[in-house]
Order: structure tokens, then C-alpha cells, then sequence
């Protein structure tokens, strides 16, 4: 599909909608006029339904204790609580939804802040429709998904940085286990490839982390991208 998104990795996890054939969406922006447009915009796909708006930070975490979506779509900057700020509340208290963030603002602190928080998707708000609706079933299913605007930014900023700061290299399996990861695999479905448990493969994912200095799946396969060690595109590992 041609436009903003770009997608990168899987993150640990499948989310399904629960107990209707629609994907159930928390919507949270600070801005009324916003929060319609996107709402109209969402709802147009037939199979996303938003069912609780919030204008503020803390009302998004009461909302989403409340109704539990599947999704909760959150601005960065909103009143009482950041985008930020609850991502890492549904990481530590509701870490089965799913978090995308919608937002204008595409600066690198931001976008750090939010892939360390662990959201599982960063969307600017000049996407195209089509783009943000593909974005809420990707996240919804497990996957992580970034504005290629971003993506770009990201890379520039890997390329720039020095092979050096890397403490040491990642092994043959781990390597393996990384690829995998950018090609979209959940835990269970790496290890059923390569034989082996799905907590081993949490555990080599923990090492790649440790070795690479990243704070997430997606600053790990960036930066692997980054060093030419697995490609861009096709999560392939490439060859010397």
C-alpha cells in the first residue's frame, strides 16, 4: 500500500477484538474538532468502532480501565497526562492493548520517548486515511507500525551514529532471532521456526537489547538496519 506508514516489527503478542467482529478503539486528543475528524475517519472502514472519547490524559486511563479497547489511539500533548505518560501506564497495568500515538509532532525526543515508553505504533497526522485505518488493524494484530517520515529520520540519525558505540556484536542465533522479529513473527511463531521455546526467544531478544543498547524492538532493528546487518525492506539477513 502506497503512503506514510511504514511497517517495522511485531511486537510480542496478538490482540484481537473482543466478543464482536470490530475492532474496539479509545480515542484520546485534547482538540473536539480533531477528535470528530478522526472518529469520522476511522469509523468510514465498517470494522472500527470507537466506543469512549477522551479530552484529557487522565480520563484516557480511566476510560481505558473502563471500557478496555483493543486500541487506544492518544495524542502526545493533551491536559493532566501525556501521550507518554499513559503509554507507559497501559505498558505496566494493561499490556495487552494496544497503543498508537497520533500526533503533529514528528521531533526526535518525541518519537524516542514514545518507542521507549513502548507504544506500538507512531503516526503523524498528515497520514492519509487509508494509512491511519491500516495503522489501528496493525496494531490491533500485534504489529508496530511508524510514519515512513519517521522511519526516514530514524535511520538518518543510526547512520550517524558510530559502530563503535556497539559493546559487542550479537551472535549468529540472535541474529537470526532479530530478523525474524523485523519480518513481522511473534515469540511463538520465531521459536516455532527455529525450534526453539518462545522464552528462549524472549531471552535472546533481551541479549540483542543489552548488546545493542536499545530500548525496544524497533530501535534494535534500526539499528541493525543501520550497521547493514539485516535489510530494510525484507528483514533479510545480508551477507559480507
Amino acid at each position: 500500500m502506497q503512503g506514510y506508514l511504514v511497517k517495522v516489527l511485531n511486537a510480542e503478542g496478538t490482540l484481537k477484538a473482543k466478543d464482536t467482529d470490530q475492532i474496539r478503539v479509545l480515542l484520546a486528543d485534547d482538540h473536539a474538532v480533531v477528535r470528530a475528524g478522526i472518529r469520522q475517519l476511522l469509523e468510514l472502514s465498517g470494522d472500527i468502532k470507537i466506543i469512549a472519547e477522551a479530552s484529557d490524559g487522565e480520563s484516557a486511563k480511566s476510560m481505558i480501565q473502563e471500557y478496555c479497547p483493543d486500541v487506544a489511539v492518544l495524542d502526545i500533548q493533551m491536559p493532566k497526562a501525556t501521550g507518554i505518560e499513559i503509554t507507559r501506564w497501559v505498558r505496566t497495568n494493561m499490556p495487552g492493548i494496544g497503543v498508537l500515538i497520533l500526533t503533529a509532532y514528528d521531533d526526535d525526543p518525541y518519537v524516542m520517548a514514545v518507542l521507549q515508553a513502548g507504544a506500538n505504533g507512531y503516526v503523524l497526522k498528515t497520514a492519509s486515511p487509508e494509512d491511519l485505518i491500516r495503522a489501528v488493524h496493525d496494531v490491533q494484530e500485534g504489529k508496530s507500525v511508524l510514519d515512513s517520515s519517521i522511519t526516514r529520520k530514524l535511520m538518518a540519525h543510526m547512520f550517524s551514529t558510530p559502530k563503535a558505540t556497539l559493546v559487542e556484536e550479537i551472535t549468529a542465533r540472535e541474529l537470526e532471532v532479530l530478523s525474524m522479529t523485523a519480518k513481522g513473527y511473534t515469540n511463538k511463531a520465531v521459536g516455532v521456526q527455529l525450534g526453539i521455546s518462545d522464552r528462549t526467544v524472549q531471552g535472546h531478544l533481551a541479549h540483542i537489547f543489552d548488546k545493542m543498547q536499545a530500548n525496544s524492538r524497533t530501535e534494535a532493528v534500526m539499528r541493525a538496519v543501520s550497521l547493514g546487518w539485516i535489510s530494510q525492506r525484507t528483514g533479510m539477513i545480508t551477507e559480507d
